[in-house]
């Protein structure tokens, strides 16, 4: 009888306990709900569409925005209802409002150096417009100087559907060196840049790289190479001044501003050594930058690579920096020379291993580049043998391209906690892997929606600006229908992603990328306050105008940082 009155009596303290603790957890929820609303916003949205990205994708009708963060989404009457005195109402007019789209992998910084010297041939609809600009951009710059076009586009975005002549480009600009360069694979230089260059056979082209020869055996200004060989014949043109990257790397990061990037992941690359990071660190310490920018340190050359990684990150712990620009890690390039035909090497194995290993012991997060399916076993191995000893799955490495991943490896990457990073390459190539792949074995690569089932954290991004469009919506596009900017359909919907995912894979997923995912990705209350208002509604807009959506209104932690159309008025605000 004692025993039972006892366990009544426990059970009585137990349940008194948990009123008590219930009540208390009570009150310290109304307390911080006090204070959230207590808070005064500097801006209200209102009038709108708000996909907050959350975990259960709500809607909301208005946003409240102060001190940089979200403070709370609801209703146009609550939301106003927080607004300070000064505060900025803006009416969205029904708009689609997202959180800050983030480039998951990107060569920005990169880019960002010669944008304001180069010509642009991203989304240009045919051969005679993109000829038209080099004639253009003859006149305008000084004989001798230099005339680059780097990348970003490919013969089938052309109505012509092919690349230039070597004469046209010559009669097009007469008095300049002109480059252009189309992915990583082909490069066109007129007898000027030939010249100045001093390339006059293949062993002015190394390594890997042939000179394509004229009716008379004569180079015809074609080079036919890799990464690395035009990376090296790049490097050898006249560098921007200083205040040329700066004022480059503002238009870039504007441009990207206009379509709604608030955020990138820059994979480093070819050709990024230390001084190349000193226009957007100036921008940084001169609080000028207007795009979140997460950078990984490429290996800089071959045969040192742990060696050069260990001395360049000696005062660059994970994350340093702040919420505009931090470290995030080695990458995407770790090991240079040690692949054969596409394999790595048993010693190129052992390197690789060997600075994963190092990565690991030191808690950076990575991108690495790897293509394709049937040699990522090897990378799997050393990653599965690491992680016994360190906490790999808590790093956020990230596996990038891969574009054929089997289903097999893919459970592989998820088990490890690996993130598998696509990139929109097959919306410039998808002909390319169809060719390599078969059309059938096409239809299902990249398998995003059989990753997504297994539970893998994708991120989104474009690999820019070199071998595709830095355009985000384009790419949304591909993921969402599969079809080439050449109009062909190379993979099927059964492979797609729906449309949330794909917007989750360009906000949440990334901002997990870049260690950040409890700052930004979301418009939830306490992320920052960084968002787009779109031009139509990306939920409902037909699939093939998606690439078309630009932003109207882009905010980073709460200040505009572009405004066109009916907030043209908020423009100046972006400009201090």
């Amino acid at each position: 009888m004692s025993g039972h009155r006892s366990n009544r009596e426990a059970s009585a303290k137990r349940s008194a306990r948990g009123k008590a603790l219930a009540a208390l957890a009570g009150l310290c929820l109304t307390l911080q709900a006090g204070t959230a609303f207590a808070q005064t916003a500097d801006a209200v949205l209102f009038n709108g569409k708000i996909l907050t990205v959350d975990r259960d994708f709500s809607v909301r009708e208005a946003l409240a925005i102060g001190h940089g963060q979200v403070l709370a989404t609801g209703t146009n009457a609550a939301m106003k209802k927080l607004a300070g005195v000064k505060a900025k109402l803006i009416d969205l007019g029904g708009r689609t409002v997202i959180p800050g789209l983030t480039d998951g992998h990107i060569h920005g910084i990169r880019a960002a150096l010669t944008f304001g010297t180069e010509v642009n041939w991203i989304g240009v609809p045919a051969l005679k417009d993109a000829l038209d600009r080099i004639r253009e951009a003859g006149k305008t710059q000084q004989p001798g100087s230099w005339i680059v076009v780097a990348g970003g586009w490919t013969e089938e975005q052309f109505s012509e559907k092919r690349r230039p002549t070597p004469r046209e480009v010559a009669e097009a600009a007469p008095d300049n060196p002109v480059y252009i360069q189309h992915l990583y694979d082909w490069l066109l230089l007129t007898p000027k840049a030939m010249d100045a260059l001093n390339i006059q056979s293949d062993a002015d082209v190394t390594p890997g790289g042939k000179l394509e020869l004229d009716g008379d055996n004569k180079p015809s200004g074609v080079v036919i190479g890799n990464g690395n060989t035009l990376g090296k014949i790049f490097d050898h043109l006249p560098k921007p001044t200083m205040a040329q990257q700066v004022d480059g790397s503002k238009k870039f990061f504007h441009e990207m501003n206009s379509l709604g990037i608030t955020g990138i992941v820059d994979g480093g690359g070819v050709s990024m050594y230390p001084a190349n990071y000193q226009a957007v660190f100036k921008l940084w310490h001169d609080r000028e930058l207007t795009v979140r920018v997460a950078y990984h340190l490429c290996a800089p050359k071959p045969g040192s690579e742990l060696a050069d990684l260990q001395n360049l990150t000696q005062l660059l712990p994970q994350g340093f920096g702040d919420t505009m620009l931090h470290f995030n890690g080695p990458g995407e390039i770790l090991i240079w020379a040690d692949w054969t035909d596409g394999d790595i090497t048993p010693d190129g194995k052992a390197k690789l291993a060997e600075l994963l290993r190092w990565a690991a012991s030191k808690g950076y997060t990575i991108q690495l580049h790897w293509n394709p399916d049937r040699t990522v076993q090897d990378l799997l191995d050393v990653v599965e043998d690491i992680a016994k000893d360190y906490p790999v799955r808590d790093l956020r490495w990230t596996v990038l391209h891969l574009y054929n991943a089997s289903e097999a490896h893919l459970k592989q990457m998820k088990a490890l906690g690996l993130v598998w990073g696509v990139q929109d390459g097959p919306y410039f190539g998808g002909e390319r892997l169809q060719h390599d792949e078969g059309v059938e074995k096409a239809l299902t690569l990249p398998p995003i929606a059989t990753a997504l089932r297994l539970g893998l954290t994708v991120a989104a991004g474009t690999d820019a600006h070199r071998v595709s469009s830095y355009n985000p919506f384009v790419s949304l596009q591909w993921y969402l229908d599969g079809t080439t900017i050449g109009g062909v359909k190379t993979r099927s919907d059964a492979e797609a992603p729906s449309r949330r995912q794909a917007l989750e894979m360009y906000t949440r997923n990334s901002a997990f990328t870049a260690n950040d995912d409890d700052k930004r990705g979301t418009l939830e209350p306490g992320k920052l306050a960084d968002l787009a208002v779109l031009s139509s509604d990306y939920l409902t807009a037909p699939v093939g105008e998606i690439g078309k959506i630009r932003s109207v209104l882009t905010m980073v932690g709460g200040k505009v940082v572009f405004a066109s159309g009916p907030y043209a008025n908020l423009a100046s605000e972006a400009s201090h």
